[in-house]
């Protein structure tokens, strides 16, 4: 399902295997445990200074929600209710992704759709392949309505709404070097190991910068409001700001 390594201050968790890395529960549960082993981790270790990089074998990096394991259910309320268990699951590791305290980059080698595309976005950063793939929402093809914390998710990271029409009404596939130019991911490389030395290489250089991590969880949350709400984290209190004050390099 997903792997994970250390490389010096930057962890890589990887999607294993040559499938197309359906989200089903099974596999956004191991992917929760890798993110809670790098908290743990990163804080055993002073809790400043560590960056993630997510990324996949094969040609795809997330194909979104695992739908056979949904409509395996049998009827309509029980593929419904399958359908709403992964998203809930998802949402989960979406409010992972933003409570880590380190900066994180999603290194995209392969097609990333709908709630695999959203677990792209839920990163920092992102590094994507130029030879192959493409980012799509598929939910207007395949009639399915898109999750209330997907639609903050791409409010808060695409600016232009027209780009955001394309997505989600006409369900366009947006290959590398248009999603750079739209600024819907930082930069576009060769090919999948470009795409993954990178992204490490960015992890590496943020790395270096010695940040502490809560501080940094504490102003990425605070940069996207929407969708700290949509996923159902607290608002950060007066107290948890002292505590963070008290800690600052001043």
């Amino acid at each position: 399902m997903c792997s994970l390594q250390k490389s010096g201050r930057v962890f890589v968790l990887t999607l294993t295997g040559d499938g197309d890395h359906r989200l089903s529960p099974d596999v956004i549960a191991a992917i929760r445990d890798a993110l809670a082993r790098v908290k743990y981790e990163s804080a055993a270790a002073g809790g400043r200074g560590f960056a993630l990089v997510t990324t996949a074998e094969g040609r795809f990096f997330s194909n979104g929600f695992d739908l056979a394991w949904a409509r395996s259910g049998g009827s309509a309320s029980a593929i419904r209710t399958r359908l709403e268990s992964m998203g809930s699951l998802l949402r989960q590791l979406v409010a992972d992704l933003l409570s880590l305290p380190m900066p994180t980059i999603a290194a995209v080698t392969g097609h990333a759709a709908a709630a695999g595309f959203m677990l792209a976005l839920s990163h920092d950063y992102v590094e994507m392949r130029g030879d192959r793939g493409f980012l799509y929402m598929s939910e207007i093809d395949i009639a399915l309505p898109i999750p209330p914390y997907f639609m903050a998710l791409m409010r808060s990271k695409i600016t232009d709404p027209k780009v955001l029409r394309e997505l989600v009404l006409e369900g366009k596939k947006i290959i590398a070097a248009e999603a750079m130019a739209k600024g819907i991911i930082d930069q576009a490389h060769g090919g999948a190991p470009e795409t993954v030395k990178a992204a490490v290489r960015r992890a590496e250089e943020l790395a270096e910068k010695n940040w502490i991590g809560e501080v940094y969880r504490s102003i990425r949350r605070g940069t996207l409001p929407e969708v700290t709400f949509a996923v159902g984290l607290p608002e950060e209190t007066d107290e948890e700001r002292q505590n963070l004050l008290s800690a600052s390099n001043l």
